[in-house]
Parts: structure tokens; sequence; C-alpha cells
């Protein structure tokens, strides 16, 4: 099932179930107005959403309770959650995270293998996958970071990563905009990400796991990410490869202490392998792999005006979750 949000109804969008070929789409109020209304109340809500993702699919959507089909406008569409109540991203690519501290001649803790990094992101608004990436300076260093996100139902504390993994609901892309150059100075404060992390973009659409087939498995998506930046190929690094804590662990992990919201988002990190030759999902991998190499970085950060897409195909070239594609603007302009 493939469902999505409208750029209408109020700050939560309206729902609306997409056709799996991502051309057509059902409005379906008498189910839930809003994705988080749905998320809420997922176990009566989700069968019926998928009679109707079934009936679009095949073509007879007027034997059950929609509205009107409508030919789907990307344009059109909000982030699937134009808000949520968290979003907790983690950094589960140690490939990545190697590479980073080795450039600055850092070794990787031991507990970085048992214990996932994660932080609190910003979840009060996300773009759409189609809005402009606002930057008041290109001196703040824009970056996107290409990742993988599931989103939850409500998961009580302290559950088991066996336990979260049912718990997932929809998976999804989401572009997680780093500025850069104002990252050193907040960590050296010890006191986390502000100012260096804005808000994200969402993909298109959010998709139940059934829909990526043997795809998704030990809760990770298991197909390659695809990134490109002005229309040139940037990266392809495997989502299921290399990643340290599947999505269950990283949902255990936030739910330590304190249970989950329905409609809690939960990122993967920068997708990265060890393999180099996949190529990058944010600037900050590709710096780092030229630092390494040269010993110092060529590629500038991005610049107003510059395109970012991000994506993921299946096993037969066809759009998972739509293309986020986003333009660099200056705020204000």
């Amino acid at each position: 099932m493939k469902l999505a949000s409208l750029k209408q109804g109020g700050r939560d969008g309206t729902l609306v179930v997409v056709s799996k070929d991502l051309q057509r789409a059902v409005p379906v109020p008498s189910i839930a107005p809003t994705l988080q209304r749905a998320l809420e109340d997922w176990q009566n809500a989700a069968p019926r959403l998928n009679r109707v993702y079934e009936a679009l699919n095949h073509g007879n959507v007027q034997t059950i309770d929609a509205e009107d089909v409508i030919t789907l406008d990307m344009t059109a569409l909000a982030a699937p959650l134009p808000r949520a109540y968290e979003f907790v991203d983690g950094s589960a690519y140690l490939p990545h995270v190697a590479r980073v501290r080795k450039a600055r001649g850092a070794e990787v803790p031991e507990s970085f293998y048992t214990d996932p990094l994660m932080y609190q992101a910003v979840s009060a608004g996300f773009y759409g996958p189609r809005d402009p990436v606002l930057v008041p300076s290109e001196a703040f260093g824009i970056d996107l970071e290409a990742e993988v996100v599931v989103v939850t139902d409500d998961v009580p504390m302290a559950v088991s990563p066996e336990q979260a993994a049912g718990h997932i609901q929809l998976i999804g892309l989401v572009n997680d905009v780093s500025l850069r150059n104002l990252i050193p100075d907040e960590l050296a404060k010890g006191f986390g990400f502000l100012q260096s992390k804005p808000r994200s973009a969402l993909s298109p659409v959010f998709v139940t796991p059934d829909e990526l087939a043997d795809a998704w498995q030990d809760s990770k998506v298991h197909l390659a990410l695809l990134t490109h930046i002005n229309g040139e190929w940037f990266g392809a690094p495997e989502a299921g490869v290399d990643m340290q804590f599947n999505f269950a662990q990283l949902i255990a992990h936030a739910a330590k202490t304190r249970p989950l919201s329905a409609g809690t988002i939960v990122g993967s990190g920068t997708v990265a392998n060890e393999d180099t030759t996949l190529g990058a999902s944010c600037f900050a991998e590709r710096r780092t792999v030229e630092t390494l190499r040269d010993g110092k970085p060529s590629t500038p950060f991005m610049k107003f005006g510059d395109v970012v897409r991000i994506e993921m195909n299946d096993r037969n070239g066809a759009s998972v979750f739509g293309a986020i594609e986003q333009k660099i603007t200056a705020a204000g302009a």
C-alpha cells in the first residue's frame, strides 16, 4: 500500500491512497482525514486503506467507499507526514562514521558497534518532495543526506528489537538537510545539533513493508538509494549493506526510556557502504573520501540553484517512493 498527503486541509494535509505506479490517487476522508489520524488507529484504518489501494490498482474504485480518483501531481503533495510528533535520526552506517573520524585522525569507539548513535531531529515541519530547500546563506555549508526512514504506530517503552519490528508500519525516504559549517561549533558545546539541522524533506509516498516484497528483510531495505545532483549521478549505495543497526534495533534504542507516539519517524542516517565506488549519499562523505585520498576535499558544498534528486527503484526499475527533487534556494528569495 502507498500513502501520501495533499497540500490541502490544514497543516497535516489530506490523506490519499496512491496507486502502485504512482499515477493516481484517491482521497479517503471517510477512513482518515490525515495520515497521522490513520496511524493512531492503524489496526482499524490499515485494512480499509488497503482495500482502497487494491481497488485503485484494479480499476474498480467505484465499488468502495471513496471519493473520485485524481491524477497524482507531485507538486501538489506535502510530505506524507507534514509534521510528526517525533523524528529521531540514527547513524547506522558505520563506514560513513569511520571515514569521517579517520579523516580527522580519530578512531571509532568500540561502543559505536553496540550502542547506536541517534539524535532528536526537527519534526514540527517537513518539506514536501518538490518544495525548495530554504537556507539563509551558502556559507553555512549546505549538504543533503539521503536516508531511509520508517514510521511507527504506538511503541511501548522498553520494547525489545524483536517486538519493535512489529511496530514498523510504513517506510520512506528523507533528505536530511545539514549545514556542515555550523556543526563543529555546535558539537563543541557538547549539547548537540540545533541550527545546523534545519527542516528535512520526505519522499512523495510512504509504503507498507509488504510493498517491498523480499527487499524488506531483517528490518532493512535491500535496495540501492540513488542520488543525482543537477542531473549527474552522485551515488547509489546499497541500503541493506553495511547497516550496523537495523530499524528494529534503532526503534528499541529510541524507546529504551520512553514510549514512542504513533507517527514517529526513525531515520537510518546517511546510507554509505565500505565500497566507495558506489558513490555517496551526502557531500560530507564525498569530501571525506577525497581528503583520505588526496589530503584535502575538492568538491564544494551545495550552492543556490543546485537541484537534488533522491529515489529508490525496485528490482524491475520502478520507483518505489517517488523522487524527492528539490532546488536549494536562498531564504527570502
